[in-house]
């Protein structure tokens, strides 16, 4: 649980949010990202720091450059949190539908 309760920290940002999206469409260095989100290098690199720390992107060094890339598995855990909520909730509203199924011959019976 502590790496999917990482994942929605890091997650809750807007700005990580959205580098989390660019970074789903292929690897980007640090400046790439700096001109993308039009934000000075150091608030970049805060951000990438907390995504690198819950697990969702990786840091790599070449040359002078330091690309960045996503990694599946923490959104992987979400992914799997988020199909057993869901689940939960399709299983209730089935019940609730089939109680309301059972509800209308009665309710069509004390109609005057």
């Amino acid at each position: 649980m502590e790496l999917l309760d990482q994942t929605l920290t890091a997650l809750a940002d807007p700005t990580r949010r959205r580098i989390v999206g660019r970074l789903a469409q292929g690897t980007a260095t640090v400046n790439e990202l700096v001109q993308c989100f039009e934000l000075t290098q150091p608030t970049i690199s805060s951000h990438l720091k907390l995504l690198e720390q819950a697990g969702l992107i990786s840091r790599s060094r070449v040359a002078q450059t330091r690309p960045c890339k996503l990694e599946p598995k923490a959104l992987e855990a979400l992914g799997s949190w988020l199909g057993e909520l869901k689940s939960i909730y399709q299983d209730n509203y089935e019940r609730l539908d089939g109680l309301l199924d059972q509800l209308k011959p009665q309710a069509k019976r004390r109609k005057p």
